[in-house]
This record gives structure tokens, C-alpha cells and sequence, in this order.
């Protein structure tokens, strides 16, 4: 395959394998040009490594990498933190699950626990919009706390990393509220084979028959981490409410309910640990 030499030569190389949005930003990362000039000036000369950086971005994205996962990063919440195969690609429809947090959070000083952190974009997120509230994280893969540190470093905030299995590195701890997105995908769900979750770490997103065994465990574990009032919150399937909500009440939490995403699904349940 020969190199494209022009702007305009690397987007017809990319026609019909990738979608057209996914060409321009790749190109445009690739060759530091803004996304005006890659449109308005198909003629531009494009120098060698950024020629092979976008062939090679290319040809990897055709055979199903995730795009957030070549550039290094994805935004979320305004936002933008790296990532890597280490962790989970934050994706909008967690922002629900950020917003019902900052909306459950007392006054004063609560301390918050994101369970699962993978990038930190819960916990990060948290901590700069309320920087009121103490917050912790814990994730059972270093590689990915590992990512989380570099974002927080980034971004400018504070928070405590903690290596270990959900409530483990916490036991004698309590929180005003424990937030968490864990895997919640059945382990047989033909959607594991597709896309990009191919590429993302299969212990971020599948969970037993069923995609609920981490919920039920950390809603079990939760109990024991939570101040009187404190509020348990979930991220988790779109078919998922119904039974996320009575695993809460079984176990004792109230005011349990479910919130909507933006497409209409079940997407975030919560539930309060009574005083």
C-alpha cells in the first residue's frame, strides 16, 4: 500500500472502511491539522510519519480497535482522561451515574468511595465538581490505578488510590456514599464478541450468568461501609433495573429507584442505607 502524500489522499484511503467522523479525527490527530483545514484544504501535503501514523491507526481501527484506545484518551464529563486496554472506555451514559452522586452528597465533608475506578473518571470527576467531599477509589488491577493516578495527576486532584477487591481495602470504613460502575454484562452475551468491547479488559464488563454477581456482592459488602443514610449507587445493564433495585431492598437499603438515560433505558440504581 502505497502512502498518502495529500489530507485529501488519506481520507479517500479511509472511505468505506471506517465512518467518515472516525477518518477526520484520526487524521487530524495524526497530522496536528485542524478539522477545517482537513475539510477546506484536501490538497495539504502530509508529511511521512503523520502518513503512517494515520495508515497504521487505520488499518487498526478497520479490524475493530477502539479509537479512544489509539488516541489514548476519551473525554467524559468535559473532560478529558487517558486511557489504555488497561481499563474500561468512560462512556456518556456513566455521566448519570456522576450527576445522581453530586445530587446524593450531604453538606460538609462526605467521604465517597468509587468501587471499580478503572480510568478514575468517577472518582476524578467527584472530586473536582464537589471539592468538598473526601474521595476514594479501589480497583483490583494496578495497571488501572495506575491509570487512574496519571489522570488525577493531570487533572489536578486529590484522591486516594486503593488496590484491592471491592470493599476489601476499606473494611472498617465508612462512607457517606459508595458509588460504583461494575461489570454488569451476562458472561454468555453474544455482545462481548462485538465491537469495541473485544478489545476492553473482559473483567471490566462480564459478571456471571447473569451479569449481577458483582453487584450482589458489592451490594452485600456495601452494608458494612456505609454511615447510617448513606446511599449505595449503580451504573449497570439496560434491563437491569427491576432486579438491581430488589437485590437493594433485599438487603435491607430504601428509597430505592431507578434513573433513565438519555435513550430511554435503566441505567443508574440507588438505594439508602437507613439510619
Amino acid at each position: 500500500m502505497s502512502l498518502p502524500t495529500t489530507l485529501g489522499e488519506a481520507l479517500a484511503l479511509a472511505r468505506g472502511r471506517v465512518p467518515v467522523s472516525e477518518a477526520r479525527l484520526l487524521l487530524r490527530e495524526a497530522s496536528g491539522e485542524r478539522a477545517a483545514t482537513i475539510v477546506g484544504f484536501p490538497e495539504r501535503q502530509l508529511g511521512e510519519a503523520a502518513a503512517l501514523r494515520f495508515v497504521d491507526w487505520l488499518t487498526r481501527r478497520e479490524a475493530g480497535e477502539p479509537v479512544a484506545y489509539l488516541l489514548g484518551e476519551r473525554e467524559f464529563y468535559g473532560r478529558v482522561f487517558s486511557v489504555s486496554p488497561a481499563v474500561l472506555i468512560p462512556r456518556p451514559d456513566t455521566e448519570l451515574l456522576v450527576e445522581q452522586a453530586l445530587l446524593h452528597l450531604p453538606e460538609g465533608s462526605p467521604r465517597v468511595l468509587d468501587l471499580g475506578t478503572g480510568s478514575g473518571a468517577i472518582a476524578i470527576t467527584i472530586a473536582l465538581e464537589a471539592p468538598h467531599a473526601d474521595v476514594s477509589a479501589v480497583d483490583i488491577s494496578a495497571a488501572a490505578l495506575d491509570v487512574a493516578r496519571s489522570n488525577a495527576a493531570r487533572l489536578g486532584t486529590s484522591v486516594r488510590w486503593l488496590e484491592g477487591a471491592w470493599c476489601a481495602p476499606v473494611q472498617g470504613e465508612v462512607f457517606d456514599l459508595i458509588a460504583s460502575n461494575p461489570p454488569y454484562v451476562a458472561e454468555e452475551d453474544p455482545h462481548l464478541a462485538q465491537g469495541d468491547v473485544r478489545f476492553e479488559p473482559p473483567g471490566a464488563l462480564a459478571s456471571g450468568p447473569d451479569g449481577l454477581n458483582d453487584i450482589r456482592t458489592i451490594t452485600a459488602e456495601a452494608r458494612g461501609c456505609l454511615k447510617p443514610g448513606g446511599w449505595l449507587l449503580f451504573e449497570h445493564g439496560y434491563d437491569q433495573g427491576d432486579a438491581v433495585r430488589t437485590l437493594l431492598a433485599a438487603a435491607g437499603f430504601i428509597d430505592c429507584a431507578t434513573l433513565k438515560d438519555l435513550g430511554g433505558n435503566d441505567r443508574v440504581s440507588f438505594g439508602r442505607w437507613p439510619v
